[in-house]
């Protein structure tokens, strides 16, 4: 067998341990904060039958699927996102209980062009909620979202809201009836905050095919500002006849009110450019950005999607969920220097003096363990300077040495790596003297 050039695919990525364990520890934060608002945890094929996925993310979406026929003959595709999945579960699962509150961590494949922290795959981090149709489910989707911010110590964020009746209405007013340039006008939008207004009008004009006063028409709306409650009650005045829009302002008034009386108002502003280029939403649409870094892009979105489930199933459940990129995330925080520099996994590391004696350092490392710490061994007793080195190199805090004089007196010699100190501590004991210093118990 000859031998294989070592490579990876334009657009995917190893995680080495200096990413992947910030990484991890950030997945571990996003748990705690999912579960903490009640939602269960669920896991999908990574493969779905192919018309599981069609059309349901829009003529964009289709082309990115990583589609193809397996052993057996079968059209199938790695999915494009975890919302469609979660769709078909609760189509092909009628007894789920109601709201279903489900959150599933997971890769999904796209195969679209890479940038910079975009790949072609990543992993998603989804809550949602199926079988609620107010906007009380949304803001707690929102909430959570702004949370998990939060507890990922992003330094300033914002989410951006908006309501697809808003748009709709913008749509209604501007005269644009037709089904094809409604879907466009919304997708062209949708690329404003990356492309910017000319080359947006641009697409609008010479793609879409729309005149200058319809566009003018669709920017009146995009573009006004809304600051608080009371301009949101204004533009809903300001729809009249178009029945859409104004239904979609005060849907978006009653999810404003709601997050400023639970004492979000800082962290979310209503922006009437927000889209979704995706065809499944039907009401709240949001994204979300660090702020002073928006060359990122959104690091968290989602919205409504009400008709979705409807497609899998006789009867439609309401859906509203919110996603988090930790690639993207992740990507930002490293360029930024944010990310965490701790990459070690152990708290204690044990030195070998003999070989020998390994199975001895094993039974106590268990008895450390026992007691929650996270200890690594040497395998090597190569020299005691080497064994330091490699405790500090890992992150430990603690280096433990036991040879045979601290075997005979039934004590160990255990080193601070923070402050150089070195105390002798009876064996029995520094289970207990170490956990205290470790875990502050």
């Amino acid at each position: 067998m000859g031998q294989t050039k070592a490579r990876t695919l334009k657009g995917f990525r190893d995680y080495l341990p200096e990413v992947e364990i910030p990484r991890t520890r950030m997945l571990r934060r996003v748990v705690r904060v999912f579960e903490s608002f009640g939602f269960s945890p669920l896991a999908t094929p990574a493969i779905e039958y192919a018309d599981i996925l069609l059309g349901k993310s829009g003529d964009e979406g289709d082309k990115l699927l990583y589609r193809f026929e397996d052993n057996g003959g079968r059209d199938v595709a790695l999915r494009y996102d975890l919302t469609v999945p979660l769709a078909r579960v609760v189509g092909q699962y009628g007894n789920l209980d109601k709201p279903f509150k489900r959150y599933q961590i997971a890769p999904v494949w796209r195969a679209e062009k890479p940038a910079r922290g975009r790949f072609r795959e990543f992993v998603q981090c989804d809550v949602d909620i199926v079988g609620e149709a107010s906007v009380r489910a949304d803001a707690e989707c929102m909430m959570v979202g702004l949370e998990v911010l939060k507890a990922c110590e992003v330094p300033k964020y914002e989410m951006r809201v908006n309501h697809r009746g808003i748009l709709h209405g913008m749509l209604d007013r501007a005269g644009i009836e037709d089904a094809s340039q409604r879907m466009t006008s919304l997708r062209a939008l949708d690329k404003l905050d990356k492309m910017g207004k000319e080359k947006v009008v641009a697409e609008l004009k010479d793609a879409v095919g729309l005149d200058a006063s319809a566009i003018a028409s669709l920017f009146e709306v995009v573009e006004r500002p809304i600051r608080n409650l009371n301009e949101l009650r204004q533009l809903q005045a300001f729809f009249g006849v178009h029945e859409r829009g104004s239904q979609g302002a005060e849907s978006l008034l009653e999810l404003v009110t709601i997050l400023e009386e639970a004492g979000y108002a800082d962290q979310v502003r209503v922006d009437l450019s927000i889209a979704r280029g995706l065809d499944y939403y039907t009401g709240t649409v949001y994204e979300t950005f660090i702020v002073g870094h928006e060359e990122y892009g959104s690091v968290m979105s989602g919205g409504r999607y009400d008709e979705m489930i409807g497609l899998y199933a006789k009867q439609g459940q309401p859906a509203v969920g919110i996603c988090l990129g930790v690639d993207r995330l992740i990507s930002a925080l490293q360029d930024m220097g944010l990310l965490s520099e701790d990459t070690g996994t152990a708290d204690v590391y044990v030195t070998l003096f003999e070989e020998a004696d390994f199975g001895h350092n094993a039974g106590f490392a268990r008895k450390l363990r026992e007691v929650g710490l996270s200890v690594e061994m040497s395998m090597s007793a190569k020299k005691l300077g080497k064994q330091f080195k490699a405790a500090e190199r890992k992150g430990c805090r603690f280096v433990v040495m036991i040879g045979d004089d601290e075997r005979a007196q039934e004590v160990v010699q255990i080193k601070d790596m923070a402050t150089g100190e070195q105390e002798s501590v009876k064996t029995l004991d520094a289970p207990n003297w170490l956990t205290e210093r470790v875990l502050g118990t």
